[in-house]
């Protein structure tokens, strides 16, 4: 498994997961990690603020698994290729060259069979970047050797590092691999034909980041226009002819387009695209209209179902932020339902934990991670799409971090009793060790972020009644120094633990969110979208494209622990102190140390009193 961020390859295999089919559950981590953990036990790290500061937003009781199955996630995977240029991309200087577990191309490493593309007018004449001039060049889904349609076409081949670089009208290749193209040639590179069909991973690559360069709606507009043109010959019988023979491809393209990328249809204009094309390919061929209509339905069901999720989202809003009497005093602490009167079982709240994951996970689009940064784009010349389509799925997880954040900082900080406190803490702990040895590292993470809060962390009286060995050895799990070293490679073994799986328990791998999406954001930030020459650099694409591949394939594991409704409600809706009202429960639980604790005391009780009189 090649590793999925630029950093993780620096780091040597996990040993702390099990592949054993003898065992359902992984081994703990906590047998042979004491040792390592005491070197590192002198600095606790403040630095789990990574975690973007979004409002507090509780919601959701999760919703049952999406019955929408992405047959393309599977096989999305991006193009497994090695580049020995770091011309195109300076700030990636550690590329992979090993395939994709999930590849449709497991077996090639490059492009062979590629063939020159023109349209049916005849060939079309592109300024080629090394000089000379040819046909669109393409790759032959037969698999066919190089051959070129429209007569002899020049290629200049040379040699580059250790690999071979060539040109073919406005497409750059290396070793065989596509590094840069125009993003005329990009499109025409995506049009099937009938006797040729985009190589599935430039497919999802292409569909992935073009929105960086115009909008969907126009891809998609020019693809089928193409598609069609290229199919007119003056003929209407012979044109319907050739109409029923690229129909087919054409309908695989759009159903992987509906399939991998459903949310862009949300815009009107593409579905009314789909439409057309739906009475466009009837006239032609009854059997990919019916394909059409079936692929129509399945869109339709998947939208829908987002709707009543985000409907979900907002109501569950509503009841969480409704902030009872009793949250407002410790004193009347005791009258608030807190987690062990709902839950008592640390793997229990940890496969509930694991559920609202999961669910979350499954309703975020992959363009999602390309659209955090797409307005950022100076290349971008349609901000009012981004602004329209906003990234809402995947901020709503990230805002489930931190409420789960807030809401361990409250189980702690409200009881009023010292041992209660205490409990509270040890239980913590042990539902965090349940979440690493599960898989599911975002809530890990999220549980560890809320006991270092300032208002949890100062409860020294407190924690003094805890055993802390677990919870340190956690914390080294999670350090972030080194780029969060550990913490990858712990990933690196759940991954490989969940592709030699045995059972559906030990294919969960739910990633650290925050940091798989700051990985994308360098990724983005540190290599050029456009080449000096004007080319776009498909290198970069590949990349991005092998991350967010790698993050479907782990969305589609169905969780397969059993439903607590009394504690999913409770995860989701329980209301949460805010920081300040945190802070201000921790003087009350232990009073302050020093005047600048005892001014900061009386601040707070001023504001906060003065924000209720206002409300």
């Amino acid at each position: 498994m090649p590793p999925t961020t630029p950093y993780a390859g620096k780091f040597s295999p996990c040993g702390l997961y099990s592949n054993s089919a003898a065992t359902s559950q992984p081994h703990s981590p906590y047998r042979n990690a004491a040792t390592a953990v005491a070197a590192a036990k002198a600095t606790k790290e403040t630095a789990y603020s990574i975690a973007y500061a979004a409002s507090e937003n509780p919601y959701d009781i999760p919703q049952p698994h999406s019955s929408y199955q992405n047959a393309a996630a599977a096989a999305m995977c991006t193009k497994e290729h090695l580049y020995n240029n770091n011309n195109h991309c300076p700030a990636s200087e550690s590329l992979y060259c090993a395939p994709q577990p999930h590849s449709p191309r497991r077996s090639a490493t490059s492009c062979h069979g590629r063939s020159c593309r023109s349209s049916s007018s005849g060939s079309e004449h592109h300024r080629s970047t090394s000089g000379g001039s040819s046909d669109r060049y393409r790759h032959s889904s037969s698999g066919s050797e190089q051959s070129y349609r429209n007569g002899a076409a020049s290629a200049k081949e040379h040699l580059y590092g250790h690999g071979i670089a060539a040109s073919y009208g406005e497409m750059c290749y290396h070793d065989n691999s596509l590094v840069s193209a125009s993003l005329e040639a990009l499109i025409q590179h995506l049009v099937p034909t009938v006797d040729y069909y985009p190589d599935r991973s430039y497919v999802f690559t292409f569909l992935l980041s073009s929105r960086l360069f115009l909008h969907p709606y126009e891809l998609m507009t020019r693809v089928c226009h193409l598609c069609v043109e290229q199919q007119r010959s003056g003929d209407a019988l012979l044109d319907k002819i050739r109409i029923r023979d690229v129909a087919p491809k054409l309908v695989q393209l759009l159903t992987e387009w509906t399939e991998t990328f459903p949310y862009d249809f949300r815009d009107e204009r593409m579905m009314r695209c789909l439409k057309d094309m739906t009475h466009h390919v009837a006239r032609a061929d009854e059997y990919s209209w019916r394909a059409m209509q079936q692929m129509t339905q399945q869109l339709i069901k998947r939208l829908s179902a987002l709707g009543q999720y985000e409907e979900a989202v907002a109501a569950l809003n509503a009841v969480a932020m409704e902030r009872p009497a009793s949250l407002k005093s410790k004193q009347a602490s005791g009258q608030r339902v807190d987690v062990l009167s709902v839950c008592d079982d640390p793997f229990v709240l940890a496969q509930q934990l694991t559920h609202i994951e999961l669910d979350r996970l499954s309703f975020i689009g992959p363009e999602e991670f390309i659209q955090t940064f797409a307005m950022k784009d100076p290349l971008e010349n349609h901000k009012g799409f981004f602004r329209k389509r906003k990234t809402s799925n995947l901020e709503a997880y990230v805002s489930w971090f931190n409420r789960l954040s807030y809401l361990v900082a409250t189980e702690i900080c409200m009881p009023v009793k010292k041992k209660h406190r205490a409990r509270a803490i040890e239980f913590f702990i042990d539902v965090a060790q349940e979440c690493f040895n599960i898989g599911n590292f975002n809530s890990l993470m999220a549980i560890i972020t809320g006991m270092n809060m300032s208002p949890v962390s100062r409860l020294k009286k407190t924690w003094s009644k805890v055993n802390t060995d677990k919870f340190e050895i956690l914390e080294h799990q999670m350090d972030p120094s080194s780029n969060f070293s550990n913490y990858r490679t712990a990933l690196r073994g759940a991954t490989q633990r969940s592709e030699t799986a045995h059972s559906s328990q030990e294919r969960i791998v739910i990633p650290f969110f925050s940091l798989l999406i700051k990985d994308i954001y360098f990724l983005n930030e540190g290599c050029a979208s456009r080449l000096p020459n004007g080319h776009i650099n498909f290198e970069k694409l590949w990349e991005l494209a092998k991350q967010v591949s790698e993050f479907l394939v782990w969305r589609q594991v169905i969780c397969p622990f059993d439903r607590e409704r009394r504690v999913l409600q409770h995860l989701v809706t329980s209301p949460i102190l805010s920081e300040d009202e945190l802070h201000l429960a921790s003087y009350e639980s232990e009073g302050p140390e020093n005047n600048m604790e005892k001014d900061s005391r009386r601040s707070l009780r001023s504001s906060l009193l003065h924000r209720e009189n206002r409300s």
